[in-house]
């Protein structure tokens, strides 16, 4: 919750001062809030950077929508990227299990996902796949 007041910031540190009498309102504005609250929820595990579920906005800005589609049914397979990734998954369920390691990366439909140039993998795809992407 914001805090709505004015406030002389002076008697709290001489050096900061107020260049109005309006009220302060310390709340963000709504586009700056989302910005830092879609930022936030990307998370990076093993390399492979995922957002869950991004603003529509953000798919617009980055023409997500006029990319490439590939899919692909339920199936396993190894693949190595020769360039970074960017994809959005329309449909689909996958654990990417990057070499080297035992543990794996679930995504699905509705994460806009980020391969690393180089990365070798196995795709375990559950749920046949349904994606726009773009090679870096």
């Amino acid at each position: 919750m914001g805090c709505i007041g004015v406030v002389n910031v002076t008697s709290i540190n001489p050096y900061l001062t107020r260049r109005s009498n309006k009220p302060y309102n310390s709340r963000r504005p709504s586009s700056m809030a989302a910005a830092i609250r879609a930022e936030s929820m990307a998370t990076e595990k093993l390399g492979i950077t995922i957002e869950k579920n991004p603003p529509e906005s953000k798919l617009t800005q980055l023409g997500v929508r006029s990319w490439p589609k590939w899919g692909c049914p339920p199936s396993k397979f190894p693949w190595t990227y020769s360039a970074k990734e960017t994809c959005y998954l329309l449909q689909g369920k996958v654990k990417v299990y990057p070499n080297g390691s035992d543990e794996g990366v679930e995504i699905e439909a509705g994460d806009f996902v980020v391969f690393p140039k180089g990365m070798s993998c196995t795709w375990d795809v559950s749920v046949a796949v349904d994606k726009h992407y773009q090679f870096e």
